[in-house]
Protein backbone atom coordinates (compact mmCIF):
# COMPACT_ATOMS: atom_id res chain seq x y z
CA UNK A 1 0.00 0.00 0.00
CA UNK A 2 1.36 3.37 -1.00
CA UNK A 3 0.51 6.30 1.30
CA UNK A 4 0.65 9.82 -0.15
CA UNK A 5 -0.10 12.84 2.03
CA UNK A 6 -1.74 15.77 0.23
CA UNK A 7 -2.98 19.22 1.23
CA UNK A 8 -5.88 19.36 -1.27
CA UNK A 9 -8.11 16.61 -2.73
CA UNK A 10 -7.85 15.64 -6.39
CA UNK A 11 -10.77 15.89 -8.82
CA UNK A 12 -11.86 12.28 -8.37
CA UNK A 13 -11.93 12.69 -4.57
CA UNK A 14 -14.01 15.88 -4.79
CA UNK A 15 -16.39 14.21 -7.25
CA UNK A 16 -16.81 11.25 -4.90
CA UNK A 17 -17.45 13.56 -1.95
CA UNK A 18 -20.08 15.48 -3.93
CA UNK A 19 -21.91 12.26 -4.89
CA UNK A 20 -24.92 11.29 -2.81
CA UNK A 21 -23.82 9.51 0.33
CA UNK A 22 -25.00 8.73 3.79
CA UNK A 23 -27.69 10.97 5.20
CA UNK A 24 -26.72 12.21 8.59
CA UNK A 25 -23.45 12.83 10.37
CA UNK A 26 -20.03 12.17 8.97
CA UNK A 27 -16.75 12.10 10.86
CA UNK A 28 -13.51 13.15 9.23
CA UNK A 29 -10.39 11.45 10.50
CA UNK A 30 -7.48 13.78 9.80
CA UNK A 31 -3.95 12.37 9.85
CA UNK A 32 -1.76 15.47 9.81
CA UNK A 33 1.89 15.99 8.84
CA UNK A 34 3.30 19.46 9.52
CA UNK A 35 5.96 21.47 7.75
CA UNK A 36 9.01 22.27 9.83
CA UNK A 37 8.42 26.00 9.17
CA UNK A 38 5.10 27.50 8.11
CA UNK A 39 4.94 28.74 4.51
CA UNK A 40 2.07 31.11 3.75
CA UNK A 41 0.72 31.20 0.18
CA UNK A 42 1.01 35.00 0.10
CA UNK A 43 4.73 34.80 0.96
CA UNK A 44 4.47 36.64 4.29
CA UNK A 45 7.33 36.36 6.74
CA UNK A 46 6.61 34.20 9.76
CA UNK A 47 8.47 32.63 12.63
CA UNK A 48 5.71 30.04 13.11
CA UNK A 49 6.38 26.34 12.77
CA UNK A 50 3.96 24.35 10.66
CA UNK A 51 2.37 22.97 13.83
CA UNK A 52 1.92 26.49 15.23
CA UNK A 53 0.30 27.77 12.02
CA UNK A 54 -2.03 24.77 12.02
CA UNK A 55 -2.87 25.48 15.69
CA UNK A 56 -4.11 28.95 14.62
CA UNK A 57 -6.32 27.25 12.02
CA UNK A 58 -7.48 24.64 14.51
CA UNK A 59 -8.55 27.24 17.08
CA UNK A 60 -10.55 29.12 14.44
CA UNK A 61 -12.08 26.04 12.79
CA UNK A 62 -13.89 25.05 16.00
CA UNK A 63 -16.08 28.14 15.54
CA UNK A 64 -16.59 27.40 11.85
CA UNK A 65 -17.69 23.86 12.70
CA UNK A 66 -20.23 25.22 15.19
CA UNK A 67 -21.79 27.47 12.54
CA UNK A 68 -22.78 24.40 10.50
CA UNK A 69 -23.73 22.21 13.46
CA UNK A 70 -20.44 20.30 13.65
CA UNK A 71 -17.78 20.07 16.30
CA UNK A 72 -14.27 18.86 16.97
CA UNK A 73 -14.39 15.40 18.54
CA UNK A 74 -10.79 14.44 19.28
CA UNK A 75 -7.20 15.45 18.62
CA UNK A 76 -3.90 14.03 19.86
CA UNK A 77 -0.22 13.85 19.02
CA UNK A 78 0.80 10.63 17.26
CA UNK A 79 3.25 8.79 19.49
CA UNK A 80 4.13 5.58 17.67
CA UNK A 81 2.87 3.00 15.22
CA UNK A 82 1.45 0.04 17.11
CA UNK A 83 0.57 -2.15 14.12
CA UNK A 84 1.40 -2.11 10.43
CA UNK A 85 4.04 -0.23 8.52
CA UNK A 86 4.31 3.23 7.02
CA UNK A 87 7.38 5.08 5.86
CA UNK A 88 6.77 8.03 8.17
CA UNK A 89 4.27 8.70 10.94
CA UNK A 90 1.85 11.59 10.99
CA UNK A 91 2.30 14.24 13.67
CA UNK A 92 -1.30 14.50 14.85
CA UNK A 93 -4.61 12.69 14.45
CA UNK A 94 -7.91 14.56 14.77
CA UNK A 95 -11.59 13.79 14.23
CA UNK A 96 -14.26 16.36 13.38
CA UNK A 97 -18.01 15.73 13.15
CA UNK A 98 -20.23 17.34 10.52
CA UNK A 99 -24.00 16.87 10.48
CA UNK A 100 -23.73 16.01 6.76
CA UNK A 101 -21.46 16.22 3.73
CA UNK A 102 -23.49 19.25 2.66
CA UNK A 103 -22.68 20.99 5.96
CA UNK A 104 -18.97 20.31 5.48
CA UNK A 105 -19.06 21.75 1.95
CA UNK A 106 -21.01 24.76 3.23
CA UNK A 107 -18.35 25.42 5.84
CA UNK A 108 -15.45 24.96 3.45
CA UNK A 109 -16.94 27.33 0.85
CA UNK A 110 -17.55 30.11 3.39
CA UNK A 111 -15.31 33.16 2.90
CA UNK A 112 -14.79 33.33 6.67
CA UNK A 113 -13.53 29.73 6.69
CA UNK A 114 -11.36 30.41 3.64
CA UNK A 115 -9.60 33.20 5.58
CA UNK A 116 -8.75 30.70 8.33
CA UNK A 117 -7.70 28.00 5.86
CA UNK A 118 -4.56 29.93 4.87
CA UNK A 119 -3.08 28.83 8.21
CA UNK A 120 -3.92 25.20 7.37
CA UNK A 121 -2.17 25.48 4.01
CA UNK A 122 0.81 27.25 5.59
CA UNK A 123 1.26 24.59 8.25
CA UNK A 124 0.56 21.30 6.50
CA UNK A 125 3.10 19.27 4.60
CA UNK A 126 0.21 16.95 3.85
CA UNK A 127 -2.55 14.89 5.35
CA UNK A 128 -4.96 12.05 4.87
CA UNK A 129 -8.68 12.77 5.35
CA UNK A 130 -10.76 9.67 5.86
CA UNK A 131 -14.55 9.94 5.88
CA UNK A 132 -16.16 7.80 8.58
CA UNK A 133 -19.88 7.04 8.88
CA UNK A 134 -22.16 5.00 11.09
CA UNK A 135 -20.36 4.69 14.44
CA UNK A 136 -20.06 1.04 15.37
CA UNK A 137 -20.60 1.27 19.10
CA UNK A 138 -22.10 3.55 21.70
CA UNK A 139 -18.76 3.71 23.50
CA UNK A 140 -17.36 5.70 20.60
CA UNK A 141 -19.79 8.52 21.23
CA UNK A 142 -19.46 8.89 24.99
CA UNK A 143 -18.40 12.30 26.21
Amino acid sequence: MEVVNKVFPNGEQIEGFMAPGQDGPIYMLNLLKFKEKAEYPDGRDTDLTGAEAYAVYSAEVAGHLATVGGRPMFAAKVERLMLGEVEELWDTAAIAMYPSRKAMMEMMSSPVYQASAVHRTAGLAGQLNIELVEPMGAWLMQE
